[in-house]
């Protein structure tokens, strides 16, 4: 009877031990998941070029730009504020992959739009991408008056498009790096040398400093047989300050352009550096 006894509970415990392990099988979670790469920039600009970034869905965000002349003026412009140019900008996230904006800046007078939209974004897990990649296409109208009214205009002589594809991987939450092949399309150039479609390559990165400053360079190459005026490529740094519902940018760069995507890519050589402040208001914060 003993061993008979015994036996019955081996049989017993080894059953309940069997139980056990199922019950925890049940709630076990080994289903795999996909982490998408978020904030790899503070805003949707890296320096005055597009980022990866898209307004969060559903949020308005109201820019103003400022671009002011050269420091070395002096203390009779006041720094360069005197030749101070400006632009007025809003942009809309439609949902978490497409976003569109609008603006006017005082530059040549220039209305501006934009849609943006999330083809690709950089994951680990389930889903492995590398890279985050968004679309990005432009146009401006230039609204200045007629130089020679007395001829025959053209109304799409005052238009220029841009298309763009951002591609940004982000290494960790201190860097993010980002490439930008970018074609531009002038229906009015100033000479019949020069090409009324070109092509440019922007490089640009952040490096994160604290919880709410980075600081953000961009650098934009263009091949120098697309024009006949005399050029330099444009570089620009700055740095992105959040504080809490807005991002100020504080931007150093040869131009005094202001308008979105479409400044010229090629500056003139005597350009001389400027400053710029740029203010981004959210409902909330980006990140």
């Amino acid at each position: 009877m003993k061993i008979l006894y015994t036996i019955s509970m081996i049989l017993l415990l080894s059953f309940r031990v069997q139980a056990q392990d199922e019950l925890f099988d049940l709630f076990a979670t080994d289903e795999p998941t996909t982490e998408y790469a978020y904030a790899s920039f503070k805003a949707g600009r890296a320096v005055y070029g597009q980022s990866v970034e898209n307004p969060a869905s559903g949020n308005l965000i109201f820019m103003i730009q400022h671009n002011f002349g050269a420091l070395k003026l002096g203390a009779y412009e006041l720094f360069g504020l005197d030749q101070a140019t400006i632009r007025l900008g809003l942009e809309y996230g439609i949902n978490d992959w497409l976003a569109i904006g609008i603006g006017r800046s005082s530059w040549q007078k220039t209305y501006d739009g934009f849609a943006k939209a999330k083809l690709l974004r950089q994951s680990t897990g389930e889903k492995k991408m590398p890279v985050s990649v968004s679309y990005v296409g432009a146009l401006a109208l230039n609204s200045l008056r007629w130089q020679f009214p007395e001829r025959k205009n053209y109304f799409s002589s005052r238009m220029s498009f841009v298309n763009q594809l951002l591609i940004a991987h982000k290494f960790s939450s201190v860097l993010t790096l980002q490439l930008t092949p970018t074609m531009i399309h002038k229906n009015q150039v100033p000479t019949q040398t020069d090409k009324n479609t070109s092509f440019a390559l922007g490089m640009g990165g952040r490096v994160k400093l604290s919880q709410r400053v980075s600081f953000n360079a961009e650098y934009f190459y263009y091949p120098d047989d697309q024009t006949t005026l005399d050029r330099t490529n444009a570089l620009s740094f700055g740095f992105d300050i959040e504080t809490g519902g807005h991002v100020f940018q504080l931007i150093s760069r040869i131009p005094r352009r202001c308008s979105n995507g479409l400044i010229s890519l090629k500056l003139p050589v005597n350009g001389e550096k400027a400053i710029s402040f740029l203010v981004l208001t959210f409902p909330e914060p980006l990140c």
